[in-house]
């Protein structure tokens, strides 16, 4: 039985899948939660094997929020969804240790075998991604400055890009002001921009932005 950690911030997109994957031969879905946050506070409790996590969520997000899974337990195995599939998300999810990277376009089916393959200990690109990343390779189009950055300094580009203030970064990754404002002037220093409006501007360029 492959237990599942279902995470998303649309109740009907959480509630539809989780039937879905409920009515599936050997998947049992053992926890649900709407939030990066809610989900680590489930995680344990829920005992799962394979987390779907939405890529992008309200507070911490996903990639936060994957961070901090594997941080606490590397055994578990994640599987990000999004409806971004080009530029360097992909990618920096895949970096950071993600099992898999699925569209939200996939059909049910293509999610259960995902699940599957994750399970067995292999990753699994869904072919928009696994294209997309080798066309990049080929073609030279994975010079995005944003590769440049650590996971911390990404996370708090994201963060910016998301309009959160200093406050809320600094509460959201559990650092103070201080250190939230020493990493987005390092930020600044490595993408060659001077304020937010060109750090906007470069995301948008490079394809960086989250979807809403």
């Amino acid at each position: 039985m492959i237990r599942i950690l279902l995470v998303d911030d649309h109740e009907l997109v959480r509630s539809g899948i989780a039937a879905l994957l409920n009515g599936a031969d050997g998947i049992s879905v053992v926890g649900v939660a709407d939030s990066g946050e809610a989900a680590l506070n489930l995680l344990a409790a829920a005992g799962a094997d394979v987390v779907l996590m939405d890529v992008n969520m309200p507070g911490i997000g996903g990639f936060e929020a994957c961070r901090r899974i594997l941080q606490r337990d590397p055994k578990v195995k994640i599987i990000a969804i999004s409806v971004y599939n080009d530029g360097p998300i992909p990618h920096q999810f895949l970096k950071l240790g993600v099992m898999g990277f699925i569209s939200k376009g996939s059909s049910f089916e293509e999610m259960v075998f995902a699940l599957k393959k994750v399970m067995s200990g292999k990753r699994y690109l869904c072919a928009e991604v696994a294209n997309n990343l080798t066309l990049q390779g080929l073609t030279g189009n994975n010079e995005s400055p944003f590769e440049k950055l650590s996971q911390r300094e990404t996370e708090v580009v994201n963060l910016i890009l998301q309009g959160k203030s200093v406050q809320e970064m600094a509460d959201m990754l559990v650092i103070s002001n201080k250190t939230v404002n020493t990493y987005r002037y390092r930020l600044y220093d490595k993408l060659n921009v001077k304020n937010d409006v060109e750090l906007t501007r470069l995301a948008v360029k490079f394809g960086h932005m989250l979807p809403d």
